[in-house]
Parts: C-alpha cells; structure tokens; sequence
C-alpha cells in the first residue's frame, strides 16, 4: 500500500455513495456496478478527435499532449517516500488512460514535483506548474502556505485565471481555502478564514460514534498529534474537538515525531497505565501505531479496548512489521477498500495499473483525482470540442463537481467540501476486514457523522505541548 510514513491525513473524509439520501438512509451501497469507465468520455468524443484539427489552447496543451503536474512529499530526510503512492498512482492512470484512448483526444504527460516538506519547493512547484501544466493532480504537499504563484497563474493569453488544483489532499488552509483548488479528501475549513480568530471547521465524528456505542462503558484515552509540522498540529484540533464532542475524554493529546524511536513511546503507555486508558487514537501513521502497540506489549498494558487510526495505518507496513502486535487495529476509510476492488471498476483499474505491491490509500486518493480531471476534460470536449480545452474551462467544469464519486469508488462528494460516509475496518488474522457496515460495498452516510466545531487553531495547537 505504500512505504513507511511518520504523518497522517488527520482529517479524512468519507464518502457519500451514490444514491444515498443523508436524511433518511444511515448505510448507503456504493454505485460498485458503475457503467462508466474512466475512458468512456474520451471514447464519446473519438468522433470530434478525428475531424477537427487540434491546437495548443492553453499553457501544458499541445495537438497531441496535456500535462499535468503533481507535487508529492517525497524525498524529506524526516519522511523518505512518504507520498511517493502519488506518484506511482498518477504514472499509472497516465498509462492506462493513453491505452484507453487518452484524455481531451491528446495523450497525457505527468510531471512530477518533490516538494520534501519544504514551503520553499511547495512554492517552487506551484511556479514550475503554472508555466508547464494545464493543472495540478493528485497532490498531496502538506506545507503549502503561500499558493499564490497557482492563484494568480495566466493562461495562454495573459489573463490570470489561476491554475486549477485537484488535489488528492490539501492539508494546509491557505491550499485547502484557494479559489482554483479543489479536493479529493474533506475540505475542513468553510471558507473564507479569517485567521487568529474562532472559526468553524468540519470534523467527521461518525467512526469515534461508533467506537463509543460499542462500548456503553465510556472511552477516555490519548490522541496522537503528528508534531513535526504546524500545519499538522493545527489539523489536529477539529478532530480533538470532535471526538470530545462524540463522547472520547482524552487524558493527554501528546505530540508524535518522525524522529521518535521506540523509548519515546514508553512515557504514552506510563500514561495510560497511570490513568487505565482505554482508547488510542493515532493521529499520525503507521509507523506511530505500530511502536505504541509494541511498547504496549511491552510494559503489559491490557486495559486499552479500542485502538484507532484513519487511512494512514492502512498499509502494507502495518501488518508487515506490526504482526500480532497490531491485531484489533482499528481503521476508517473514505473508499471501498482494496479487498472489495473486485466490487467497483474503478478500484480494479487503479489495483491493477499500479500493482498489488503498491497499491497505497493516498494513491488511491491522487488517481481518484485524476478521474475528476478527465470527467471534466471529456465534459469540455463533448460540450464545445477538443480545442475548448483551457484552464478557465476546466476550472467552470470543476464548480459542477458537487456530487463526484470516481465512476463508483467512492460516494458523491463536493470537491469543494466534506462528506459524512465512513467505513470502518479491523485487522483481524493479520488481515484487513469490514467490520461496519457489515455489507460490503456500502458506507455509512448519516449526516450526523459530520460536525461543526468552532476554534482558533493556531491558538489551540499552541496549547499542545
């Protein structure tokens, strides 16, 4: 699923399945029968291909290319590989759909920018991107605070339009609150901000519900906090905030580091020890995990009922290295996971495209996005042809994209916001299986799984120590 990691999506979101009214039906069945491929659209259009004599419309567009570039976290010392799921993702879906026709008539190029945890290469890219790439897809950069070079990015004829952002993940507000950027994984924040003051954010509370009514007996424990970035604790507050509010007491909200090894999670197990904690949730990865529940092992602590984790423990690494240790691990995702890709299409294309050795949550996320760029190109083309292709039309075509479902994978969700779909995994047997909903293909989609909190992050991350 992807390489070892020190840093989690803290706020990760499901996914509302197709059909799936938020009112009336608490577990929705994913659209798992989806007629429509990732190529459908381009194949509709292969009549204009051939009739109309193709163009260089806009900046990354030539008769017979579109690029695109994707910026990834890859090569920091503290996190080696860390998004490099992205890049494998979008190198596939850029093979599979060249094989299936292409994309817009033209055939796909991706780029690819390292942006090492740096704010310095995250600006870098977005500059590279505007001059090279009709858009961003797939990226997941976490350090992301000046987005102005994507924001104020001129097309062709000089008139700045902004290059559009599909982003598997925007952890950083500035990137999640930009006009061009739009989101595969929840938009937490309701923008527009305005900074140092309480405002609200979204958190989904659907899974921690769920841990808490299946055990009446209350839950009071410790939240990991990713701490290497202040993006990352900031992250953190909402789904603090929000787990408090669904019923999760914690006793301490410790800070996890990627250059933490295994001594430094001895004084979090003394911690529950000390007060008979009965709930972890890890905030960071899987790594994080894996070294908690060895030390729990370690120092015999057998009071804990409930350990959690979002997407980021749902990895190779974690049955690989956790082995036992991990067995009872708790996990929620926003798709259908890889063990039911046989259920929807789209899941099959993104398996088999990058291989069963590396399919990776955050891949999944970036090819997901890259479905969204090809809708809305395809949606171009059958509309007004293949030469209507620019980066003010694709970003029109992104406003529609209010009830996205990636052919299927996942549910309908606006890219602009959040969705209230979860399904909860466990590692049981050193394997991952469904354990709510119990049906496979289905989420559950209440609305009450979503929440408002109100804060000021910066304010309140200070406060984590």
């Amino acid at each position: 699923m992807r390489k070892s990691t020190w840093l989690s999506v803290l706020v990760a979101v499901v996914v509302v399945a197709a059909g799936c009214s938020r009112n009336e039906s608490k577990t929705t069945a994913a659209a798992t029968n989806a007629t429509t491929s990732t190529s459908s659209g381009t194949a509709a259009a292969a009549t204009d291909c051939t009739k109309t004599p193709l163009q260089a419309t806009d900046v990354g567009i030539t008769p017979t290319t579109i690029t695109v570039e994707t910026m990834a976290d890859v090569g920091s010392p503290l996190a080696p590989g860390l998004f490099q799921g992205n890049f494998d993702a979008m190198n596939a879906y850029a093979t599979y759909i060249n094989a299936h026709g292409g994309i817009g008539c033209r055939k796909l190029v991706v780029k690819q920018w390292d942006t090492k945890l740096d704010p310095t290469e995250s600006k870098n890219g977005l500059i590279d991107a505007c001059a090279s790439s009709l858009a961003l897809v797939g990226n997941n950069a976490l350090f992301n605070p000046d987005v102005s070079p994507m924001t104020n990015c001129v097309d062709k004829s000089g008139q700045p339009v902004g290059l559009p952002d599909m982003a598997a993940l925007a952890n950083d507000i500035n990137e999640q609150c930009a006009p061009t950027a739009y989101v595969i994984q929840t938009v937490a924040e309701q923008c527009p901000i305005t900074p140092g003051q309480p405002r609200p954010q979204t958190a989904i509370i659907g899974p921690t519900k769920w841990y808490v009514q299946q055990n009446p007996g209350g839950l009071h424990g410790i939240f990991m906090v990713p701490g290497d970035l202040p993006t990352t604790v900031q992250s953190s507050v909402a789904q603090i905030k929000g787990q408090t509010e669904a019923g999760i007491t914690f006793d301490a909200t410790p800070k996890v580091s990627g250059a933490d090894q295994q001594p430094a999670y001895t004084p979090r197990i003394q911690t529950l020890k000390a007060t008979n904690g009965n709930y972890v949730y890890d905030g960071s990865n899987d790594v994080a995990m894996i070294r908690m529940r060895k030390e729990a092992k370690a120092q015999g602590l057998t009071s804990v009922k409930v350990w959690a984790c979002s997407l980021a423990c749902y990895t190779r690494v974690m049955l690989a290295q956790g082995g036992s240790d991990v067995e009872g691990t708790y996990m929620w995702m926003q798709f259908l996971p890889f063990e039911e890709a046989n259920l929807n299409p789209e899941a099959t294309n993104y398996v088999n495209g990058v291989g069963a050795n590396k399919v990776d949550s955050f891949g999944a996320q970036a090819w997901q996005a890259a479905v969204a760029f090809t809708q809305v190109v395809n949606a171009i083309v059958a509309k007004s042809g293949p030469n209507a292709i620019t980066r003010s039309a694709i970003l029109n075509g992104l406003k529609g994209e209010t009830a996205f479902t990636a052919n299927g994978w996942m549910g309908e969700k606006n890219l602009r916001g959040s969705s209230p779909c979860f399904v909860e995994l466990q590692i049981q047997n050193g394997k991952y299986v469904r354990v709510y909903p119990t049906k496979p293909g289905t989420f559950d989609c209440n609305a009450s799984n979503l929440t408002t909190i109100t804060s000021d992050p910066a304010a309140e991350a200070a406060k984590i120590k």
